[in-house]
């Protein structure tokens, strides 16, 4: 405990306040840096949408609060996309401080590695841990998959459009990377898509800020309409607009001066489509983001589930042999010499399409890799002096594997893991693209794709954006599995 408070005392208070000042004080640049510039883009981005945040922190009081009071009228008005706020808005206020943290503590263990690698005493995943940092390329992966993880997370702040508008499609439809539209802001507020809650109980009052917030957030705030048009011009009372081939008017009473000065009214303002729009006119760059979240999380989810099914049943396999042993093993042969993609277009044919479908046949269609992987370490491990003494001190079958076994066969599972991680991405991809998978208008990258191969020469940024996202996602996570794998190699350690 003293050694721990002198340890604490000695770090600056500075250092305990700015992630990252420490780690770049010590020599480490990369790390330093990524946290330091990674905060400052959570910041950047909360002082952006601080009226989403504030609007989302409320509308989260209000739903824990109606919960509480009325589940009935929660479910009624709870909405998934308002799920997605809440989670956004405490994901950019959480993880700045657990950058905070982790940067503290990675600069603690830069102290500490000094003194061992004085002392020479070292364990060996912190052996392992000081060659993976030593990988730039790795270290760069990393990063950049927490970079798009994090984007995942946020998609509702980061995106400048909801993924599944379709407004004024004559104007906004095939529009390139980079191009800004003039919308005239109409005075029409946005149309209320639930009715508000009779009576003045905190019920009530509960359930009509929710419902005003949750509308407000799927607007992004906006108060009210946008019509895009190609261009526009004012005479005497009314609004001259065209969009596409067609010629309109407007009433000036009818439209919102955003200027406010009565001298120079302005009625448009200016949105820019980063990436450009498909065919619908929907945002390409919004598509992308919230895409994110639909191939990331099932390419989590599934190796997780898989791995934990494949280690499981790898050890029994292992451990106990005879015919336990046998029948296991005999039902991995048997599943891997049937296609999988064969038995997952079965299933999906059977059962129809879904994303908890989807997530459920990939995972039980890819753990017979990790099983035999983990089998063979257990019967080399089982075999070993601290094994037979275990056994012969009485300990029970439950602590051996738990114990013993598990802890020194993770390192081919990790490996297996984040290489896995790419392929089921691709996987997902590929079942989208071929209409198997994520079903329009729910974006994810292999279905933009899909959107745009018919006009793939004309409209390139279509299909283009999705498949850049895949191609680094896979890149990063295999970079990231070699890395691993040679900082856990002796042999590769150097």
């Amino acid at each position: 405990m003293v050694a721990q408070r002198a340890n604490k005392s000695s770090i600056p208070a500075l250092y305990r306040i700015v992630p990252g000042l420490g780690l770049l004080s010590a020599g480490k640049r990369s790390s330093g840096l990524f946290y330091l510039l990674a905060t400052l883009a959570f910041f950047a981005l909360f002082a952006a949408r601080l009226d989403l945040v504030i609007i989302s922190l409320r509308s989260l009081a209000a739903g824990v609060t109606l919960l509480v009071l009325s589940p009935t009228n929660f479910s009624q008005i709870f909405t998934i996309e308002t799920l997605e706020f809440w989670i956004a808005a405490l994901y950019l206020i959480i993880v700045p401080f657990l950058l905070l943290r982790f940067s503290v503590r990675s600069y603690r263990k830069v102290l500490k590695e000094k003194d061992q690698s004085q002392s020479g005493e070292a364990s060996l995943w912190q052996l392992g841990m000081i060659s993976f940092k030593r990988n730039g390329i790795s270290v760069a992966a990393s990063m950049v998959i927490f970079v798009l993880y994090s984007v995942a997370f946020l998609a509702p702040l980061l995106s400048p459009f909801s993924p599944y508008d379709q407004q004024d499609f004559l104007v906004t439809a095939y529009q390139p990377p980079l191009t800004r539209l003039d919308a005239l802001v109409l005075r029409q507020h946005q149309t209320m898509v639930m009715p508000l809650r009779p009576g003045s109980d905190m019920a009530s009052k509960a359930a009509n800020t929710l419902i005003l917030d949750s509308q407000k957030l799927r607007s992004r705030n906006e108060e009210h309409n946008l019509k895009f048009v190609n261009s526009y011009r004012i005479e005497s009372n009314e609004l001259l607009y065209r969009q596409g081939m067609r010629e309109k008017s407007l009433p000036i009473d009818q439209l919102v001066n955003v200027s406010g000065s009565s001298q120079k009214p302005v009625y448009a303002v200016t949105k820019t489509f980063l990436l450009g729009t498909d065919q619908y006119g929907r945002d390409i760059f919004s598509r992308v983001i919230y895409g994110s979240r639909i191939s990331l999380s099932i390419g989590f989810l599934v190796v997780l589930i898989s791995v934990s099914l494949g280690t499981v049943i790898g050890i029994s396999s292992g451990y106990f042999g005879g015919w336990v042993d046998n029948t296991l093993m005999r039902i991995v042969d048997v599943l891997i010499a049937f296609p999988a993609l064969f038995l997952i277009l079965i299933i999906i044919a059977t059962f129809g399409n879904s994303i908890y479908l989807i997530v459920i046949t990939l995972s039980f269609t890819g753990w017979m890799g990790v099983a035999r992987i983990v089998r063979g370490q257990v019967l080399s491990l089982k075999e070993q002096e601290f094994i037979l003494a275990a056994k012969s001190l009485g300990l029970s079958n439950l602590r051996i594997i738990f114990r013993h076994l598990l802890p020194n066969t993770l390192t081919p599972v990790i490996v297996a893991a984040t290489l896995r991680i790419g392929s089921i991405i691709l996987t997902e991809a590929g079942l989208s693209f071929l209409g198997l998978g994520v079903q329009p208008p729910t974006p994810s990258w292999g279905n933009i794709i899909n959107e745009g191969r018919d006009s793939l020469l004309n409209h390139w940024w279509i299909s283009t954006f999705p498949g850049v996202a895949i191609l680094t996602t896979v890149v990063c996570f295999n970079l990231i599995g070699d890395g691993i794998r040679d900082a856990l190699d002796p042999r590769m350690r150097g």
